[in-house]
């Protein structure tokens, strides 16, 4: 599933070759992915409407259009497009948007499991899904005083609870791996018996982690591309996630695979206590 760093990626991307276009006409070819409102009414009031620019919360898309926003997730095999009008579609081409400078922006999905809410503008941030997001990494909002307090009340594992989109926006599996392995923080072990200072290291490590891989266009470990195209490169900076069985890079101990939360994990159990 695209993360924070692929989805920011996906943005600047689309940032440059949609916005200012016109859309003429939606051809949804997959209705289910339409969460709100109703698919007519999406494609009545998408139509006309000019891209103004190109937004992200947490993994979420936000295309500004002039009346509304227009809320994307990716899911697992989501991805967006930009091709000419003679494009040959595909069984995996699920809503395609029309320019009238005669390009269009396809929606792929191989899964069918991405969705699209239309709002009015300044409505997406207060109603679903975007409503109980947590703050961005990069925000004001997000210090190591709100981490630690969402962490120390919790009697979850640390790493179910950074996956939790309510404390921390944007974090998945493959950075919350590589945040923790930085911090040195074992993923089972419970918050609330985390010190101040172990909390410090993990919100320093998901910031810093999430930068590179930003810097690095994102992690290529199955199908991810950006709207280009292009995929990321950080996959081959990545200490620890889908690396089980092989040497630690700090120790050289070998890298444990398990599950945690039902998610797949690896960790070094020489450098994580």
């Amino acid at each position: 599933m695209p993360e924070l760093p692929e989805v920011e990626t996906v943005r600047r991307s689309l940032a440059e070759t949609v916005v200012g276009k016109i859309i003429d006409d939606v051809d949804i070819r997959w209705p289910k992915i339409i969460k709100h409102p109703e698919v007519e009414a999406f494609s009545f009031l998408v139509k006309g409407q000019k891209i103004e620019g190109m937004g992200r919360r947490g993994k979420f898309l936000i295309f500004y259009l002039t009346d509304f926003a227009l809320v994307s997730h990716l899911r697992m095999e989501g991805k967006y497009g930009v091709f000419e009008a003679d494009h040959a579609i595909d069984k995996h081409d699920h809503v395609l948007f029309h320019f009238t400078d005669g390009s269009q922006l396809i929606y792929k999905d191989v899964r069918k499991f991405g969705t699209m809410h239309l709002y009015p503008l300044g409505q997406e941030l207060t109603t679903p899904p975007l409503n109980h997001v947590g703050p961005e990494p990069f925000s004001d909002a997000y210090t190591v005083e709100h981490l630690y307090q969402a962490l120390i009340k919790s009697g979850r594992k640390v790493k179910p609870a950074l996956l939790d989109q309510s404390i921390v926006a944007g974090l998945g599996n493959i950075y919350v791996d590589e945040t923790l392995f930085r911090a040195g923080v074992y993923p089972e072990r419970i918050c609330s018996s985390l010190t101040e200072t172990e909390v410090e290291k993990i919100y320093h490590a998901s910031k810093q982690t999430l930068s590179e891989a930003i810097e690095a266009g994102g992690s290529t470990v199955r199908s991810y591309v950006n709207s280009l195209g292009s995929i990321g490169l950080f996959q081959l900076q990545l200490n620890v996630y889908g690396k089980g069985g092989k040497p630690c890079p700090v120790c050289g101990t070998e890298l444990v695979k398990s599950k945690v939360g039902g998610r797949g994990t690896v960790t070094c159990r020489q450098c994580q206590h």
